[in-house]
């Protein structure tokens, strides 16, 4: 029988997330920060061995751009096989999936079959993780035993969830800003030398460069560092 933690260890644990979360939000490495989380979810979500975030897309693919074990891994793999799995469904469809014992739980049948053949995993807990953009995630937690995970597991984890999708989301996006800044000074730079060496304005640098960019299909940045690269180089 496992026991739900009184109160006031709820109160701390909720306490410990909130804390930690808070130091990442300091980050600006978006790895480094989903890779911590994940390791923070395996120690504070009750009854978890190992912890993977699973990101899917509309086109169907499925990552793992953390994970504290092989295991995760190997059944984000699956997933992606058969096109079905726990964290896929929390992802796109439910708030919270639940999978008490894999050997008799029969939702995902074609995951199920090689989870059990590749893994030793029997119970599984999926937390949906919203994100930006056109994809979704899923935090998720496993263990080796069935029924590993109580409704104290439940509420810790949604808990652990809402922040993760919130400072994950944040780093992202300090990243996104910092190389839309470095692209913005990339640019910057090819289109005066293009002023200087053809005797053009601003607008008409950039649109030289645009048109480079669509007539060859390589990406405006690209484009930009190329000029800057061969302005530079002797000869």
């Amino acid at each position: 029988m496992v026991i739900a933690k009184e109160p006031d260890e709820r109160e701390a644990a909720h306490l410990r997330i909130a804390e930690l979360v808070r130091g990442l939000y300091s980050r600006t490495d978006a790895d480094t920060v989903i890779a911590e989380l994940a390791e923070h979810a395996a120690v504070e979500i009750p009854g978890a061995q190992y912890a993977g975030i699973t990101v899917t897309r509309k086109s169907k693919t499925v990552e793992t751009p953390a994970a504290t074990h092989l295991y995760p891994m190997l059944l984000d793999k699956i997933q992606q096989r058969h096109q079905e799995g726990p964290c896929l469904t929390a992802a796109w469809e439910e708030k919270v999936v639940y999978v008490a014992d894999l050997e008799s739980d029969d939702r995902f049948p074609r995951y199920r079959e090689d989870a059990l053949a590749e893994t030793p995993i029997r119970s599984i807990m999926a937390f949906q993780l919203f994100m930006e953009n056109e994809s979704m995630g899923a935090l998720n937690v496993y263990s080796e035993q069935p029924h590993a995970f109580t409704d104290e597991s439940r509420i810790i984890g949604q808990v652990f969830a809402a922040h993760s999708s919130v400072a994950w989301n944040a780093a992202r996006r300090d990243e996104q800003f910092k190389r839309a800044l470095a692209s913005r000074d990339i640019i910057g730079q090819a289109k005066g030398m293009i002023m200087e060496r053809y005797g053009v304005d601003a607008v008409q640098a950039f649109d030289l460069l645009r048109k480079l960019s669509q007539d060859s299909n390589v990406p405006l940045i690209k484009i930009a560092s190329d000029v800057i690269e061969k302005t530079r180089t002797p000869g």
